[in-house]
């Protein structure tokens, strides 16, 4: 989806109660309805002009002495406005069909749109290679005039790919065949995956579930009810095992061609170049969650030695420590959400307010619906929207605080233009993990008595653990499986289920026991056919979120404009360039043992919370 963060998690959203029923968005802001004329005209009227574009600028860039400043400039300012106007009919086809799965004119809508848009970037290819073709002392005259100051950073991004680039007739087939290729393939596991029901058995009452309501049965206080919901997901998942495979392979080994056509040397490679990101930075993130594993163990065995249980099974690692409290409704969590990020920065509270007032919100839950969450940032000419859905659970309120981080991190970035409000992931993460540390902060203070600020903190562990150390052992689970693909050809779907088992016990170690079940929940995570590898960037954003906070406690009020300035910067700069405004330094592989620490201490403080609890008693 254009602009969108994808949410991904073993936490999903309940069934039982529809808590947020009728909050649904207004997609008004982008189009009238899918018959709405102008949706056609939009994209009719870019493929025109995309096509003057190139009698306008074909052979004018790559030229004898390089190309003038301003003519590439204008080129750029030109190319922008066009892709935006595509990129509006886009984003509008794709959020109806998240929106819901179901009628076939959704998904035709998304065909429809993918191809116009295909065929509008087709006309323009030709800018980008002829501005790869250009030799480096030539470009580098061009990015240093100033007419090019408001495009230097896209233009020289852009040079990264130079070895990585194709003819342009390789180059324009590659995008025509992505629309029966790798997209369609993607559209068929999001049908699948909206469309499946698993049947559960719910303290002797039969229910069919979708995706969101079996995983949010992974919180219920109940064990038995939190077995079934595990047992009901991985036959979903078993019964659907050919397909879901297929597409597996079927993408890992269009991956692998992508690669092998354009020399990248690893599965990774071609996703650190679109982060900005060294592949070094992002070993040294990874050995450094690996080495840690031992705090991830250590809280999973005092977890189970709170829940009183022999073992920590794999399905109840988000059992609830606390009683379970009544659920908190739609309009609290507003309140909420809106009051912490009012207490951080009143600018950001004003913002999140308007995608609540305004309707920019779908939380009600049905069928249909694609499960999970995410923000879309649409077009900078329009505004992001965000997905949840909401059942009342405290989980859903961090989720919205996260999603609406996003939102407000995408608002801000809209004057940077389509070309660079987007950041690279890396970077996509810090504002919605921030803005759950601004609500999980918010909440703590309001907590005096032991036992729920054990509950409360231990909440807050938890999710780290899944949005750090999980979060790498599915890129490392990923890499291994490209790995696997590149040098035995199909790989066998029990070869797969050993692979993602595998990697799950180093994380855990005997603090959980996985169960045979277990090994087949990869063939739900969205984030493996969408965003190859994009998993390590939650990775990235918490840890840098942790060192950030740190420095906002050391701060106070002085870091919030540097803060708010970073969000509105968007992608107009390298990551590491961004961030030397905070002094940080994410070369330096002790940087993130510096944003493992706080993890440590919020594992040390349950511990010792645990035991004034059971002294109190």
């Amino acid at each position: 989806m254009v602009g969108t963060h994808l949410g991904c998690t073993e936490c999903g959203e309940a069934m039982e109660e529809n808590l947020a029923a009728g909050i649904t968005w207004d997609l008004g802001d982008l189009y009238a309805g899918p018959d709405d004329p102008r949706l056609g005209q939009d994209l009719d009227g870019a493929l025109q002009a995309a096509r003057r574009f190139a009698e306008a600028y074909r052979g004018t860039i790559n030229v004898q002495g390089g190309p003038s400043a301003t003519r590439v400039a204008e080129a750029v300012g030109a190319m922008e406005a066009l892709l935006e106007q595509a990129g509006k009919a886009c984003a509008y086809a794709e959020l109806l069909h998240a929106a819901d799965v179901t009628p076939a004119a959704h998904g035709a809508l998304v065909a429809m749109t993918q191809e116009k848009a295909s065929a509008i970037r087709q006309e323009m290819l030709f800018f980008e290679l002829e501005w790869l073709a250009v030799e480096d002392a030539v470009a580098q005259r061009v990015l240093d005039d100033p007419a090019c100051a408001a495009r230097r950073h896209f233009l020289s991004s852009l040079r990264r790919y130079r070895p990585h680039v194709l003819s342009e007739p390789e180059e324009r087939i590659l995008e025509e065949k992505a629309n029966t290729g790798a997209r369609a393939f993607c559209r068929l596991f999001d049908e699948v995956l909206s469309s499946l029901e698993f049947e559960v058995d719910v303290a002797g009452t039969p229910q069919r579930l979708n995706e969101s309501g079996v995983l949010a049965l992974l919180h219920d206080s109940r064990r038995v009810v939190r077995q079934a919901a595990a047992d009901a997901l991985t036959h979903g998942l078993q019964d659907n095992q050919l397909l879901l495979g297929f597409i597996f392979n079927t993408l890992v080994q269009d991956h692998g061609s992508d690669d092998r056509l354009r020399s990248y040397r690893n599965p990774m490679e071609a996703r650190h170049l679109a982060n900005e990101i060294s592949g070094e930075t992002v070993a040294a993130l990874m050995e450094a969650c690996e080495a840690n594993h031992d705090v991830v163990q250590r809280y999973y065995r005092l977890k189970r030695q709170l829940l009183k249980l022999d073992d920590l099974a794999d399905y109840d690692r988000y059992a609830p420590l606390t009683a379970e409290t009544a659920s908190v409704p739609w309009t609290r969590c507003r309140e909420m959400v809106i009051g912490a990020y009012h207490a951080f920065a009143p600018r950001m509270g004003e913002i999140a307010e308007r995608f609540f007032d305004r309707r920019w919100i779908d939380a009600e839950v049905r069928n249909g619906k694609r499960g999970g969450a995410f923000s879309a940032s649409t077009v900078p000419s329009v505004h992001p929207y965000v997905l949840v859905n909401y059942t009342g659970r405290l989980n859903d309120v961090t989720t919205v605080a996260h999603e609406l981080g996003h939102g407000v991190h995408q608002y801000l970035a809209r004057p940077r233009g389509y070309l660079e409000a987007d950041t690279p992931l890396v970077m996509a993460e810090t504002a919605s993990v921030f803005g759950e540390m601004v609500v999980f902060e918010h909440l703590l203070r309001a907590v005096e008595d032991a036992p729920a600020r054990l509950g409360l903190l231990c909440s807050k562990v938890e999710d780290t653990i899944a949005t750090v150390f999980r979060q790498v052992a599915m890129t490392r689970f990923e890499e291994k499986l490209h790995m696997a693909r590149r040098e035995g050809g199909e790989v066998a779907r029990e070869r797969i289920c050993d692979l993602w088992l595998e990697t799950n016990a180093a994380l855990y170690g005997d603090s959980v026991r996985l169960t045979d079940g277990y090994r087949w929940w990869w063939a739900y995570i969205p984030h493996f056919v969408h965003s190859p590898f994009y998993c390590y960037a939650y990775g990235f954003g918490e840890l840098l979120v942790l060192a950030l906070y740190e420095a906002y406690r050391r701060e106070g009020t002085p870091f919030v404009p540097k803060y708010l300035d970073l969000l509105a910067a968007g992608g107009s700069d390298t990551p590491a360039a961004l961030l030397r405004r905070f002094d940080l330094d994410i070369s330096d592989p002790q940087f993130w043992d510096f944003g493992l620490a706080p993890l440590r201490q919020m594992v040390g403080e349950a511990e010792r919370l645990a035991q004034e609890v059971r002294d109190d008693r």
